[in-house]
């Protein structure tokens, strides 16, 4: 969820808008506005229709939001960390950092959003039959109230990761007690799901003429298609880095080189001739900075004679640092909270090697080859 930009924090979580949020918003506000209330509730001034569809527009945004921080509170509940909740074209998204501990967690956990939609859609629906004879008022409620009913019953359709797909994974996983194996259940299932909007969706486009809602059906199936692939495959990777240590992945031997150092002679001296990929930079003692491969194809060679190790290091936050004995997993979700590729390793105290995401890539495949 690049690009995206945070609007502060609620309990604690962080809430994004993704710049995709910015062209839906529009296109809600637009459609209730030029078309839904004006059919619904014809006679009003053109200036109502607009002030009412965009209170409706966020209305249902907030149901969106709400519906996450249902997902996210029940998940802090059960010691699930959360990194943010992001609303984007096809909706909103809770980032859980990791999986839930058991079925039944992940159960609660994939329950708490469509429950959320069903009480916001009686909240809102109630108000609205109380205030019937003010149209203006009465009109967002109503629309509230139908759409968190429709956020509920589509969740629960059982295509992972809809919450209906968590909770067909969370009862496989219950009966089964293997957490991969049900999620490639749900998986396959989430797959049948995702064919069958794509489906639709072409029907809509090709046999009633309805160009804009069929793509846009076609969107959410190819987008749950996408979404449950990767959900297997983070499943896949999470069960085969258990119990891995960043030890087990990294690159040892770096070599300590001076901030001050040509290019050329890193190359002629420690590449070349000793077969060096990774460097510690100093400066007075103290590491600060690192240098690969790829910092080196990054600068012309004729520029190497010319061209410090410092100018061209990724440096080093002295605080973010991991230790040989801790868990790959770990690493990986403190490092995508900090943005960063390589982590310089220690132990003991003294600087041991250092971990990349392409370690990690070479470690996975070696073990995939090999069967492991």
């Amino acid at each position: 969820m690049r690009g995206s930009l945070t609007l502060g924090k609620v309990f604690g979580i962080p809430i994004k808008l993704h710049t995709s949020w910015f062209l839906v918003a529009a296109l809600v506000t637009w459609s209730l506005a030029g078309s839904f209330f004006p059919q619904a509730y014809p006679g009003w001034p053109a200036l109502t229709y607009w002030a009412v569809g965009a209170v409706t527009a966020g209305l249902f945004f907030a149901s969106v939001l709400l519906h996450e921080l249902g997902h996210s509170l029940v998940a802090l509940r059960e010691k699930v960390p959360v990194r943010n909740i992001t609303l984007f074209i096809f909706g909103g998204v809770a980032q859980i950092s990791s999986e839930p501990t058991t079925a039944a967690a992940e159960f609660r956990i994939a329950v708490a959003g469509p429950l959320t939609s069903l009480a916001l859609a009686g909240l809102s629906g109630l108000p609205s039959l109380m205030l019937a004879g003010s149209p203006v008022l009465a009109a967002p409620l109503a629309y509230a109230a139908r759409i968190n009913l429709m956020l509920a019953v589509f969740n629960l359709i059982p295509g992972f990761p809809l919450d209906g797909g968590r909770v067909l994974r969370a009862i496989l996983w219950g009966l089964g007690g293997s957490l991969r194996t049900a999620t490639r259940w749900a998986t396959r299932v989430g797959h049948g799901v995702a064919y069958l909007f794509v489906l639709l969706g072409l029907g809509q486009m090709f046999l009633l003429g309805n160009l804009l809602n069929g793509l846009w059906i076609l969107f959410i199936g190819w987008y749950l298609k996408d979404a449950a692939e990767s959900s297997y495959q983070q499943a896949v990777l999470r069960d085969m880095l258990t119990g891995v240590t960043v030890r087990d992945v990294m690159t040892q031997g770096c070599a300590a080189v001076p901030v001050d150092m040509r290019l050329d002679r890193l190359v002629a001296d420690y590449i070349l001739n000793a077969g060096q990929r990774c460097f510690f930079v100093t400066e007075e003692g103290d590491v600060v900075g690192l240098v690969t491969l790829h910092n080196i194809r990054a600068v012309p060679r004729d520029r190497w004679s010319q061209m410090a190790i410092g100018q061209i290091m990724t440096p080093v936050e002295t605080p973010f640092l991991a230790h040989s004995d801790e868990d790959v997993l770990t690493l990986l979700r403190r490092m995508d909270e900090a943005d960063v590729n390589q982590v310089p390793v220690t132990e003991g105290g003294n600087l041991l090697g250092l971990f990349t995401r392409g370690n990690l890539l070479r470690y996975m495949q070696l073990r995939s080859e090999l069967g492991v």
